[in-house]
């Protein structure tokens, strides 16, 4: 589009921008702003991560849990007895690992999604790049499968040390006090492929996720920038983030209490799980023994964690572009 065209037609100049200044994006420059806004905003909203977790694995075995009397409890509850009980290093328990696999994770994610996003943006007979739902799902999917990939041994060593502090308030021996020694005990365990533990559910989760926080953010952003014919300025970002933010959790909540369950699960001599056979297996006795709504179980604090997340994320993101000279996400 020439200078005259944008500005006799400023709203579809401001429709355009963002795909523009996207092909001119740094996949470099993308992957580190990613792992650095990642990591600013795990410092917030992790310790609602432990407590997901928690929550996830406290009715792992509902049965053995009524005949021990065991009440289960609900979020505020796992998490005021985490912070009473075991203190800072139990609320922010596998933080470590949370923030070497976003190098793994979060990196390759969104440097993936760009690079394809590239690819799949049309200019339509107005001259007016567009990026249609498809597409933009299409990439997310390919996107959050591939870097699950990669870093689903990290996924594994972050769950095991998350719930270490539960077994050190209970008096059990420690196991894990680091992510190396975490990767050697699940290593020793059940050999390489012990690794790969869940990696099914693992890259489903990550496929519903990447399309809820990063294709959503992307698209809601273009459609507010478009529908409205605002800037892409802090207003903006924050609603595409919030937006992001509940799909993301929607989206994610059922595979993600599967993967928790399927990684934290114990093996036997030949590699193969106690508790579960497959992620269909764990679905089915999730939804028999808990009901339909233990598919849900968690969703509040993943949404308290990821819609704060987003935020923090892509703010953050957003400004270290705008910093370092380079055009918005």
């Amino acid at each position: 589009m020439d200078e005259d065209a944008s500005k006799d037609y400023p709203a579809l100049r401001s429709s355009v921008q963002p795909a523009t200044q996207s092909k001119n994006s740094n996949l470099g420059i993308v992957y580190i702003n990613t792992w650095l806004s990642a990591s600013f905003a795990e410092l917030f909203t992790f310790p609602l991560d432990v407590t997901k977790t928690r929550l996830h694995l406290q009715g792992e075995s509902a049965e053995r849990a009524r005949a021990k009397g065991t009440p289960m409890r609900g979020m505020w509850g796992i998490f005021l007895t985490m912070a009473r009980e075991e203190g800072f290093r139990g609320v922010y328990g596998g933080l470590s690992a949370m923030i070497i696999r976003n190098l793994f994770f979060n990196g390759p994610r969104v440097v993936f999604y760009d690079f394809i996003r590239r690819r799949l943006i049309y200019v339509d007979n107005q001259g007016k790049e567009v990026l249609t739902v498809f597409r933009g799902f299409l990439s997310s999917c390919l996107a959050g499968c591939m870097a699950q990939a990669i870093a689903n041994p990290l996924d594994i060593v972050k769950i095991r040390m998350q719930v270490e502090g539960g077994r050190r308030a209970l008096g059990y021996p420690v196991r894990v006090t680091n992510v190396w020694q975490a990767l050697e005990y699940s290593y020793c365990e059940g050999g390489i492929k012990s690794l790969w533990k869940g990696v099914g559910p693992s890259c489903l989760r990550a496929m519903l996720l990447t399309t809820g926080d990063v294709a959503v953010y992307d698209l809601s952003k273009r459609n507010i920038i478009s529908a409205f014919g605002l800037e892409d300025g802090k207003l903006v970002q924050f609603l595409a983030s919030v937006t992001s933010g509940l799909a993301a959790s929607s989206l994610s909540t059922p595979t993600d209490v599967v993967k928790s369950r399927i990684m934290n699960q114990p093996v036997n001599e030949l590699g193969q799980g106690m508790h579960y056979k497959n992620a269909f297996d764990c679905y089915y006795k999730l939804i028999t023994q808990e009901g339909i709504m233990a598919m849900y179980k968690g969703f509040l604090p993943c949404w308290l964690r990821v819609g704060p997340y987003n935020i923090f994320f892509w703010i953050a993101f957003e400004q270290l572009l705008r910093l370092q000279g380079h055009h918005s996400f």
